[in-house]
């Protein structure tokens, strides 16, 4: 059965709306050309790396804030940012000691130093900061500064991931010191490093930031960067068409429909994550295993990829991404088995008892609330086919959509749902001890609850381990467990596709010096990782 894409708005409607929307933009002031306008379905939370959760607030902070180091282009290896070089010492107490980059200047025009790193990380080891980011940084044994240049960590024990850490944003010392770091009006009104300026942020509405005319890599050739949040993904692609907005993610029901725009360009390549149906383990219902196994077994996730994300995707095996070194190729999906779904669901005790076709259980219904957040056409969609396939098993859900915010604050931070359909974007390393590890239940990003000793070994070990191949053994254990403890329903794993107005061009230049542009491509590392050397030419200004 072919199961088509809800549309929020009919197409004449659609068409209406966008007649007044090209009116509306041809009464409004003209924009500056050299910059970039995007959408976001979400506001964010907190411009401060160290207490952001969301990806609108991760954003924005790469803009404004600087590492000490990042991934390169092809995500194989890192390059330094506020860090010139760094020595790796392994041993049974491994360092790294960082010595970091001369003459980089915050946004207020004092200079950044070793102080500002360390002060970093001691507000993220405060007991008192609300941050989610502590697990990272829990096996430092000591952090120092040597010099005011450089910095320099040691380890209790081997933490393979332990480079890759220091690329969170550094949050200024002379600013914060004295401060409430979860309170703090720096928290809407940042100063960074970054290759950006804050410059306003009208909740719900916009964020805007400006080129910093003193980074340390030279000043980016745009002039500014409109972050625009618009919910509705309707008005979001009629902004795109009406070239109100430069640079957008798409939903897959846009994407074939995009790419056949003149003006625009669209992108796609494979995700670091994967979309999932995390179950509260606090709730009774969701403690027995085989009832875990038997939603999944009842949803059909074929079917989602095939007709939601119109074959832009795969299912889900487990907690990594298909495509990855450390995902277990032997594991396959549960098959869409209703029937084994009824099985497991009665030998854990569920049956219909009264006939009213619900499942029950000590005089109690098989019912729960299943959430998301608004704005996300797929996730909506995903969560009206689950809603209908429990339904056919005998499972009441009611299926509820709530605002990006109130979602996150009042639903998943507070641990307070039966279940949620959610996303995770993945970094490079496999370590996701942060997301799984029991420790992490309370203020880490385990907000379902789970546990199982076995799995916590093997985060910890694979943490240790710095040998891929002895690495890539403990992964492919932890995703077989999971498979069979299925925690979440793992979804899909989405492809990330995106579009981009064809005016913008990457500046580049010769060994004389001479400048030239290219079309700008998607890399490994993400289609912004050039981004400071973005700009519309100056005959694409003129022309208009």
């Amino acid at each position: 059965m072919k199961i088509k894409t809800l549309l929020l708005i009919s197409p004449t409607l659609f068409l209406i709306l966008l007649g007044i929307n090209i009116i509306f933009v041809g009464s409004r002031p003209p924009q500056k050309v050299n910059q970039l306008v995007i959408s976001s379905i979400g506001d964010a939370s907190f411009l401060n790396p160290v207490l952001a959760q969301d990806s609108a607030s991760s954003d924005i902070n790469s803009f404004v804030f600087n590492g000490l180091i990042r991934y390169n282009r092809n995500l194989d290896g890192f390059v330094g940012e506020l860090a010139q070089s760094w020595r790796v010492e392994d041993g049974s107490e491994p360092k790294i000691t960082f010595f970091l980059k001369k003459g980089v200047l915050w946004h207020d025009g004092k200079e950044f130093t070793a102080h500002d790193v360390k002060f970093t990380y001691d507000k993220i080891m405060d007991e008192k900061t609300n941050t989610v980011r502590r697990s990272s940084y829990e096996l430092v044994k000591k952090a120092e500064v040597l010099d005011p240049y450089t910095f320099r960590v040691t380890y209790k024990q081997p933490f393979s991931p332990g480079l890759e850490t220091w690329s969170i944003g550094i949050i200024p010392k002379h600013l914060l010191e004295k401060e409430d770091i979860n309170t703090t009006a720096f928290n809407r009104k940042p100063i960074g490093t970054g290759p950006f300026r804050f410059v306003e942020w009208v909740t719900d509405e916009k964020i805007v930031v400006e080129a910093n005319p003193r980074y340390f890599e030279g000043r980016p050739r745009l002039d500014r960067i409109i972050y625009r949040i618009i919910p509705e993904t309707s008005l979001s692609e009629m902004e795109v068409l009406t070239k109100g907005i430069d640079y957008s993610g798409l939903f897959p029901h846009q994407f074939q429909r995009m790419r056949k725009i003149p003006f625009l360009k669209a992108y796609s390549q494979p995700s670091l994550g994967y979309t999932y149906i995390g179950y509260n383990h606090k709730n009774p219902l969701f403690q027995d295993r085989r009832v875990r196994l038997a939603l999944t077994h009842a949803i059909n996730r074929e079917e989602i990829v095939q007709y939601v994300l119109y074959g832009l995707g795969t299912v889900a095996t487990g907690p990594f991404p298909n495509h990855l070194w450390y995902c277990n190729p032997h594991v396959k999906p549960l098959p869409y088995d209703p029937k084994k779904a009824r099985e497991l669901l009665g030998e854990s005790g569920w049956k219909d008892t009264d006939g009213d076709g619900i499942l029950d259980k000590e005089g109690k219904p098989f019912r729960f609330t299943l959430i998301t957040n608004s704005g996300n056409e797929t996730r909506r969609d995903v969560g009206v086919l689950v809603q209908r396939q429990l339904r056919e098993i005998g499972i009441d859900v009611k299926f509820e959509l709530y605002e990006w915010s109130v979602f996150l604050k009042n639903f998943i931070n507070a641990r307070h749902f039966d279940a949620c359909i959610l996303g995770w974007g993945l970094s490079v390393d496999p370590d996701a001890y942060e997301i799984w590890h029991s420790s992490q239940i309370e203020k880490g990003f385990n907000f379902i609850s789970y546990k199982n000793p076995e799995i916590d070994k093997l985060w910890e070990e694979g943490r240790r381990e710095y040998d891929i191949e002895k690495r890539k053994k403990i992964y492919w254990r932890i995703h077989e467990l999971m498979s069979e403890d299925q925690p979440y329903t793992f979804l899909y794993v989405p492809l990330g596709i995106s579009v981009l107005q064809k005016k913008f061009f990457l500046v580049e230049k010769d060994g004389s010096g001479r400048e030239s542009f290219r079309e700008i491509k998607m890399e490994k590392a993400g289609l912004l990782y050039d981004l400071i050397k973005w700009m519309v030419p100056r005959e694409i200004v003129l022309e208009r």
